[in-house]
Formats: structure tokens, C-alpha cells, sequence
């Protein structure tokens, strides 16, 4: 008799039958939820898995304390006039369906504006607008639709934390069954012939098959369910393969010993499993002693300024002494300065008298928020004009900063040509194994149909790509690893497998091939005041400019007062205002209208109230390697320098550099992402190597950005990588270890295939046990995870050595 299942949760509706749209539902909120989804187009929810969702709850009253804006404070990540984000945990994630209609809440409800899921941890970060919404709004919809999420004041942060041992329990389950259906086929295997054996020899079948069940049916179903998804979606996965292995020793083994055929290939289907799950688990411990899962410290090598109110500088409005200290080493109560275009590294309350954010960071949306001294301030937001200071209420790993570097509000869009190697081969190479296997099946039904389904099976099995699936995650995550050890953070693999790619290096000039911690610095023109220098020294305090940080620190006797205006312009200079009179800073043609004489050297222009005053001329510094740097790339790249300084270093860039080397000169921000823009035109990849600040929207257009950090908080979400500066002489060396990493995929897949060839052909010939190739399959796997760490590792001791 069959059970009637409910559509929507698959439960019994053997006491309650609600039918609705020729459908059956087991309770009014089943079928309340599939009437919202389709009100609302979202059908297709069922699509991805059958029966999918959970029963909604009775949530009457429930989340009455959500009211509280005490309570709510205390849940919320972000929160800026009406827009708040959240993170919940919602234990009911549990496949793709459940991601698939999470990430589209905004669909169900106009005020929710995104929810991004992270599924391993089973949170869910949702963006939502409060007009005529709140909080408690958005948790009574999630448990409408039955993914009520778990809310605890006490532990909320932990409830993350805990352990997924399901794995183990598998493998306890697979391994018990297959240590007993072993033992029960040892009379099979020496043929005794006692007659008591053969009296019991159909019992011991029978317990076989039902120690096979938990097997198929626990343990193994993981496979099941990715074939099955991965056929719905219409992608060839890898785990096709091993669930027709599966299920074909199964269902063989099954009518076997139905129909008296013999004992049936039990030990071989335990067998298999247990040793798959075994290399599961191998490949779970490495991928954890690797470190895949890098924390907020690898992508912030950056530096923060803290003043120590202990020391004072000066007397009248004077602060304390200013240092710069790591980001991660930021306590609660630490009194920070923000400059302008730098993010807030962590929470905080505004001590200036006022300030604007700039929170698309973290909303995106690209509008300046006013506060004033007392207010809360949230990390992400960027500062912009005159600094401020503020008092940490979190560290960087309480705040929503640390998930600023995978938000899709500014995730770039990849190179669209860029296809990664492990999916150019899954789905040839998927097609190959069931060709190849299907026709050894229709060979041997004709020649020794006793054979056939062995050999159909061990092929199916001996033929599995785990070692190529494990290759390129291995490889490239290893070399992640190592260039992060180094100081040198990519984003991601797919940034590491285009570093590979590359035809075109365009470099910034100041701050990335120059040095701003020892130029020689002097001041020409008429005499600056002691109010000249207070106010020149303030306004360079409020820019990150490197020339601005290096003119800061050239007139540290000075003391600090607050601005009373501050205004950037990006590529050109600054005007400041004091006691009514204005300034300007930076170049000849910004200050005084005046186009600089490209023969004169780098140098900060000065005016007041429209008369000019001078200069400060900077002797330039470059850094260590860059000649040998450029020599190194230039054998097979096409190298370009964007600068927007003026042509005073040209003719010490053209001695120090190769003669094929690009220069411009006098490039804003937007004409720098054109350049760029146009060399992408000729159908050449690019990578863009620029200080974060100014080289933003170039960074962001190039196919590769490469932020390079020194001492300063300029991180940028808009590049693919952040280098520490020191490392910068290293870049050919980054680039060249890619390169490798990429051969050392390739020669893991030949290896593998040439395994697979020479296991094929004993598998094909009928000489290959299923039982046997359960084994070698996880031994082969685990000696490509061997070959390329150690691999990768070798070929980085260009790094790792110096």
C-alpha cells in the first residue's frame, strides 16, 4: 500500500489529507508555504529535491521580544539609518533547495534587499530595509516558510562551532558492516563444506544483505544524493560514477541471493564504501591541517593608527602620540584615527565632532551618512574628508569587516574567458568512464555474462576522477597557504590559476615602485609660518596619500588641530580651510593653474588664499628589486607604468628600466582604468599592481588587482590580492611558482590516467575484484594529495628560502 507523502515537507498525511492544486499536504502551513511560493514564482523551489521543505511552526507570539530594541542590538551585524544586516543560524539548511530559496527572501518580501547563505556553518547574512520591517518581521517570514532560525542572547556566536561528526558515525557504520559481512563470507571464500555451513549458508546470505542496508542506504547515500543533483541540474558530476557502482553491486548481490545465484558481492559493496569514506576523511584532515579556511588576519596585513592618549605631543588641542598597530591587534577602548578614503576596521563610537560614512561597502549603496561626536559608527564604512577619531567597542573578529572581502556587493566579475582546469576535464572526463564502462558491460553480457556486471562495476570504480578532483584543490590551496605565510593573500584559486595566464603587468608608480618611508624631502619658497606649518600638518594628517603620509611625518614638531574643512580630490590635491583662510595641496596645475615643467622632480605645491607659497620636493626612493623585478618580466610580458605624477622621474625610470617599458604620465583614476579598459579591448589579461587608494577603479577593472600595503589602512575589497610591501621584489617569483603549480595539476592528471589506464585494463580483462579497486581508489587519491603538497612545496623555495 502506498503512503500518501506530503508535497511540500514528506511527511505521512495518513491522518490529515489537505489537498490543494492537485497536490497533497499534510497540515494548512505546508500548504500555506506552497501557496506563498506560488504567489510569489518560486515553484521551482521543488525543482532541486523532492518534498524539500519542513513543517512550519505555530510562531504566534513567539518572537515578541524582537521588539526590544536592547535585544535586537545585541543580534544585528549592522545597522545604519534603515538598513540593518543580520546573521542567523538556521539549523534546517540542509540542500540546495534550502539555498536556493534563502538567497531568494527578497523575492517573498520587497524590504529584504539580499541574503547571501554560507552553508557549512548554516548561517544566513541577510540585508533588509526596517521601513515598515524589522527584526522580528524577517524571523516570523523564515519560520512561515519552515527555516525558523536558532536565537540564543547567551551563546549566539557558538552555536556555529559545533562539530559535524556525521562522517565518523559513517564510516563506524560502513566499517562494522564490512568487518562482519567479511567474517560471514569466509565460508564462501575456502568453499567449506561442513554441514552445518551448508545448512546456514542462506542465513549467513541473508544477514549479509541486511548489514548492507545501513551501508547503501546511511553511509553511502551522500553519493546518491550529489548523482542525483548533479543529473537534475543537468552537470555531470563526479559522484555518478561511484553511486552506479553502488547500486549496481547492490541490486546484483541482491538477486543473487534471492534467487539462490550465489553469496552475492556484499563484501565488495561494504568494502567499497568504508574505503571511500576513508579517503573522505584523509581528505578532510588534510584540506584542516592546510588551513583552506583562512581567517580575517590573512586578508588584513595592514595597519591601523592608534594614539596613546599617555603621551601628549604638544600643548594647545594636542593629541596623543600616533602609532600604527596591526588591525587584529585592536582592543575594546583603543582610541583609533580614520583618515580620509580609509575604512573603519571595527565598531565604534565617534569621538570628533562629526564625520560622513561612506557605507556601500557594506550596503551598496554609495551615499555619505552623517554622524556627529557620541554616534555608533560600524566597521566597513570608509571615512570621507577631514579625520576622525574613534573608540574600538569590538575587535576586527567581532566585527562585520571580516566578512567584507566575499560580499557579493562588490565581488568582481571574472574574466569570462577564464574557464578553471578542473572544469574543463570533469565532464569529458566523466563521459569517458560511463562510455568506457558501459561497453565493457554490453562485451562481456555476450562473451561471459557472469563477468559482465564485475567488470562493469570495478571499471565504474578503478575509473573514479577523486585523484584529478583532488589535484587542483591541493595544489593551488597549498600554494595559498604558502603566499600567505609570505605575505602575499590571494582571494581565492581561481586569482592563483589566472596569475598563470597572464600578458600584460601595469604598475602605479608612487607608492608601489617607490617607497614612501625614505625619501629626502625639501621645502623651496617663500618662509611658512608656525599657523602655515600647524595647518599643513593637520591636513596631510587627514589624507592617506603616500605622499601625504610621508609630508606628515616630515613635520611631526607640529601640533594637531582639528580641521574646520577637508576636501580631497583624488589625483590632483587638497584644500583645507583655516581661521578663514583656504589652502590648497598638490599639483602645480591644481594649486596654481600653472602646468608643471615635466623636467622638475616629484614634488607637493602649496597656495594660500589663491598665492602661491612653494614646494616640497621629494628625492624618490625606489624600492628594493624593482630593477631586476622589471628584467625578470620583461622576457615575456608587456609591462606599463600608470603615475599621476608628473614626468620629473621619467628619465631615471628610463635609465633604471628596460627600454620596451610603457610610461605615462599624469594619469587620474579614471583615465588609469581606461588605459586598462582598452589593453582588455586587444584581448590581453591584465594585471594592475597599484597602492590601493588612487588605483581603485583600476584595480577593479583589470583582470587581476594586486593591492600593495605598507603600513597603512587601505584595503580595498575591489582587488584579488593584497601584497606586503617588502615582498614586492618578489612578484616574478609569485608569478613563476603559478606557472609551476599549474604543470604540477597536469601532472597529477597524468598520473591519474595513467593509473586509471593501467587499472582499466584489468578491470576491463575481468582480472580486477570490485573489493580490490575500493582499495586502490583511496591509496591513489591519497598519493596525489602526497605528490602535490610536497611538490608545491618544493617548487617554492624561491620564496620560502629568502
Amino acid at each position: 500500500m502506498s503512503i500518501d507523502k506530503c508535497f511540500h515537507c514528506g511527511d505521512d498525511c495518513a491522518r490529515t489529507k489537505i489537498h490543494h492544486d492537485d497536490k497533497l499536504f499534510c497540515c494548512n502551513g505546508c500548504k500555506t508555504v506552497f501557496e506563498i511560493f506560488s504567489e510569489n514564482d518560486l515553484t521551482c523551489y521543488y525543482d532541486f529535491e523532492q518534498n524539500p521543505g519542513a513543517t512550519p511552526i505555530d510562531i504566534d507570539g513567539k518572537y515578541d521580544y524582537l521588539d526590544k530594541p536592547e535585544i535586537v542590538e545585541k543580534l544585528i551585524d549592522f545597522q545604519e539609518d534603515s538598513t540593518e544586516i543580520v546573521s542567523l543560524h538556521i539549523p534546517h539548511i540542509h540542500c540546495s533547495s534550502c539555498i536556493w530559496i534563502l538567497e531568494n527572501l527578497h523575492k517573498l518580501n520587497q524590504h529584504v534587499v539580499s541574503s547571501q547563505v554560507d552553508f557549512p556553518k548554516k548561517k544566513v547574512s541577510i540585508t533588509y530595509k526596517t521601513e515598515e520591517f524589522s527584526l522580528k518581521s524577517l524571523v516570523e517570514l523564515m519560520s512561515r516558510i519552515g527555516y525558523e532560525p536558532y536565537i540564543s542572547l547567551e551563546n549566539y556566536n557558538q552555536t556555529t562551532k559545533s562539530t559535524d561528526r556525521s562522517l565518523i558515525y559513517k564510516i563506524g557504520v560502513a566499517g562494522f558492516a564490512f568487518g562482519n559481512v567479511m567474517f560471514l563470507s569466509f565460508p564462501e571464500y575456502f568453499e567449506v563444506s561442513e554441514y552445518w555451513l551448508e545448512q546456514y549458508k542462506p542465513v549467513f546470505r541473508w544477514l549479509m544483505f541486511f548489514f548492507s542496508l545501513p551501508v547503501v542506504f546511511y553511509a553511502g547515500r551522500d553519493y546518491f544524493k550529489s548523482a542525483v543533483k548533479g543529473l537534475r541540474s543537468k552537470i555531470l558530476n563526479i559522484d555518478i560514477p561511484i553511486a552506479l557502482g553502488i547500486s549496481v553491486l547492490f541490486v546484483r548481490s541482491t538477486v543473487d541471493i534471492i534467487f539462490n545465484l550465489g553469496s552475492g558481492f556484499f563484501d565488495s559493496l561494504t568494502g567499497l564504501v568504508f574505503f571511500l569514506l576513508l579517503g573522505k576523511i584523509v581528505q578532510q584532515k588534510t584540506y584542516k591541517s592546510m588551513s583552506f579556511e583562512r581567517d580575517y588576519k590573512s586578508y588584513f596585513p595592514i595597519a591601523v593608527t592608534k594614539i596613546n592618549p599617555s603621551e601628549p605631543l604638544g600643548t594647545s588641542g594636542a593629541v596623543g602620540k600616533e602609532e600604527n598597530i596591526q588591525v587584529y591587534e585592536i582592543e575594546r577602548g583603543d582610541k583609533l584615527l580614520i583618515r580620509n578614503q580609509e575604512l573603519l576596521p571595527v565598531d565604534g563610537i565617534l569621538m570628533s565632532a562629526s564625520a560622513e560614512i561612506d557605507y556601500s561597502f557594506v550596503t551598496g549603496e554609495a551615499k555619505l551618512v552623517k554622524k556627529v561626536s557620541g554616534d555608533k559608527v560600524y566597521a566597513g564604512g570608509k571615512q570621507r574628508g577631514s579625520a576622525i577619531e574613534i573608540i574600538a567597542e569590538k575587535s576586527v573578529e567581532q566585527s562585520y569587516l571580516t566578512q567584507l572581502w566575499s560580499n557579493d556587493v562588490f565581488q568582481k566579475d571574472y574574466n569570462p574567458k577564464f574557464q578553471s582546469l578542473i572544469d574543463k576535464i570533469s565532464k569529458k572526463f566523466t563521459i569517458a568512464v560511463l562510455t568506457i564502462a558501459f561497453s565493457g558491460l554490453l562485451f562481456w553480457l555476450f562473451y561471459d555474462a557472469g563477468l559482465a556486471l564485475n567488470v562493469f562495476t570495478a571499471v565504474l570504480i578503478i575509473a573514479c576522477p577523486c585523484a584529478i578532483a583532488l589535484a587542483t584543490p591541493f595544489a593551488m590551496g597549498n600554494l595559498l597557504r604558502i603566499f600567505g605565510k609570505n605575505g602575499f593573500y590571494l582571494k581565492n584559486t581561481n586569482v592563483l590559476e589566472q596569475m598563470a595566464d597572464l600578458d600584460v603587468f601595469v604598475f602605479d608608480k608612487t607608492g608601489t615602485l617607490t617607497t614612501n618611508k625614505k625619501s629626502d624631502i625639501s621645502y623651496s619658497g617663500l618662509t611658512l609660518s608656525e599657523e602655515d606649518k600647524m595647518v599643513l600638518k593637520n591636513t596631510f594628517r587627514n589624507s592617506n596619500h603616500p605622499l601625504s603620509r610621508e609630508l606628515y611625518s616630515f613635520l611631526s614638531s607640529q601640533n594637531i588641530q582639528d580641521s574646520e574643512s577637508f576636501e580631497e580630490h583624488l589625483g590632483e590635491g587638497i584644500i583645507s580651510t583655516y581661521n578663514d583662510h583656504t589652502y590648497k595641496l598638490g599639483s602645480a596645475k591644481f594649486v596654481s593653474n600653472v602646468v608643471e615643467d615635466p623636467g622638475l622632480s616629484t614634488a607637493v605645491h602649496i597656495s594660500k588664499d589663491e598665492t602661491y607659497l612653494g614646494k616640497f620636493e621629494f628625492d624618490t626612493i625606489y624600492r628594493k628589486g624593482v630593477e631586476s623585478l622589471f628584467e625578470s618580466l620583461d622576457s615575456q610580458y608587456k609591462l606599463i607604468i600608470l603615475s599621476g605624477d608628473n614626468e620629473g622621474e621619467k628619465p631615471v625610470l628610463t635609465k633604471m628600466l628596460p627600454k620596451t617599458t610603457q610610461m605615462f604620465f599624469n594619469q587620474k583614476p579614471d583615465s588609469k582604468m581606461r588605459l586598462i579598459e582598452k589593453i582588455q579591448s586587444e584581448n590581453k589579461n591584465v594585471v594592475m599592481v597599484g597602492d590601493g587608494l588612487n588605483d581603485a577603479g583600476a584595480l577593479k577593472q583589470a583582470d587581476i588587482g594586486i593591492a600593495i600595503s605598507e603600513n597603512v589602512n587601505v584595503f580595498s575589497p575591489a582587488c584579488d590580492a593584497i601584497m606586503d610591501a617588502s615582498e614586492f621584489h618578489k612578484l616574478d617569483r609569485y608569478v613563476d611558482i603559478s606557472k609551476k603549480g599549474i604543470k604540477i595539476i597536469k601532472l597529477s592528471f597524468l598520473f591519474s590516467f595513467l593509473y586509471n589506464s593501467v587499472g582499466l585494463y584489468f578491470a576491463l580483462t575481468g582480472q580486477l575484484q570490485p573489493v580490490i579497486a575500493a582499495i586502490l581508489m583511496p591509496l591513489s587519491s591519497i598519493t596525489i594529495v602526497i605528490f602535490t603538497t610536497l611538490a608545491t612545496r618544493n617548487i617554492s623555495k624561491p620564496i620560502l628560502n629568502e
